[in-house]
């Protein structure tokens, strides 16, 4: 079955301002990246805006209703300390969450097995009822929710991002329907993502100290997340792909590189085989520098696609 991609020109127009190190560059490298001949076979899609529908059954109305009606037409709105809005802002995070609902319920339709979502802001901080770290709308809650919407009982979210995705794993806390899995940093922002913080069950956290690299990724995945993901059996598996756990990221402190992403990638390909019938959704997290992004998506996406960029 083919692999899709998708993405939207909106998501390029989120503008939060000169310096700011989630900018339009980080999905300008991830896509130039894309365009590469091993890439030619990927389906893309145009990515739908999310309704308002689909982000309430996972963020308070509260919070929707202020994000829509206070998103600036021209200037910025500064949502906190590092999240601010421009006037492309609302668009390009209803296009993010829309590309994973429209990604989960294409894979549920048999139309593709796996899909890679090219898209900003991100969206693993934003709570329940709270925009922060970057992020507006929990992207891959959004897409969650839609699977169990559609009929899925067991969704399992995996979160390789540098940064704990607090909001995830606050939308999810008491949801036993959601297994929420997450490898970062530790100690990092947002602070959360404690080995104790486990929810109803459903939250496996394995934090990293800072300056951890492929080996206690690596062990990570095999002595705590594989056999959690494999215990919980998901009929579905979305990933929380960011790239700034990256040894060239200039946020933060873990050294990974490009092999560790192809690895971890597969490994997660496998469990969905294994239980998913191989569905599997990725979305784009974090990861700031330009050179790891390349070369760490085209990794994680060639593994999607059941190849391999990078020797183990």
């Amino acid at each position: 079955m083919p692999c899709a991609l998708f993405t939207h020109t909106s998501c390029l127009a989120h503008d939060p301002g000169p310096g700011h190190p989630e900018s339009p560059q980080r999905l300008r490298a991830v896509l130039d990246a894309l365009r590469h001949e091993a890439f030619a076979s990927l389906v893309h899609h145009e990515a739908p805006r999310a309704g308002r529908e689909q982000l309430a059954r996972v963020h308070a109305p509260e919070l929707i209703a202020h994000l829509f009606e206070n998103a600036p037409e021209s200037g910025e709105l500064r949502v906190d300390a590092d999240t601010v809005m421009s006037s492309g802002s609302l668009d390009a995070a209803l296009r993010a969450a829309g590309a994973v609902t429209a990604a989960v319920s294409g894979v549920l339709a048999g139309a593709f097995d796996r899909a890679f979502c090219a898209v900003r802001p991100p969206g693993h901080h934003a709570t329940r009822d709270q925009a922060m770290g970057f992020c507006f709308f929990n992207n891959v809650a959004v897409g969650a929710a839609q699977a169990l919407a559609q009929g899925i009982e067991r969704v399992a979210v995996v979160d390789f991002d540098v940064h704990h995705g607090n909001g995830t794993q606050d939308i999810f806390w008491n949801d036993s329907r959601v297994l929420y899995a997450s490898t970062h940093q530790w100690p990092l922002y947002p602070g959360t993502g404690a080995r104790s913080e486990t929810g109803a069950g459903n939250i496996v956290n394995a934090p990293l100290p800072p300056g951890a690299g492929a080996s206690e990724f690596r062990t990570a995945y095999t002595d705590t997340i594989v056999p959690a993901l494999d215990a919980f059996q998901p009929q579905l598996v979305l990933i929380s792909a960011g790239f700034d756990a990256h040894r060239l990221d200039p946020l933060a402190n873990l050294n990974l590189d490009d092999a560790d992403y192809d690895w971890v990638t597969t490994q997660l390909i496998a469990v969905a085989q294994r239980h998913a019938r191989g569905r599997v959704v990725s979305s784009l997290e974090g990861g700031y520098s330009l050179t790891a992004l390349r070369q760490a998506s085209a990794a994680h996406v060639a593994a999607l696609m059941g190849t391999s960029l990078t020797p183990d």
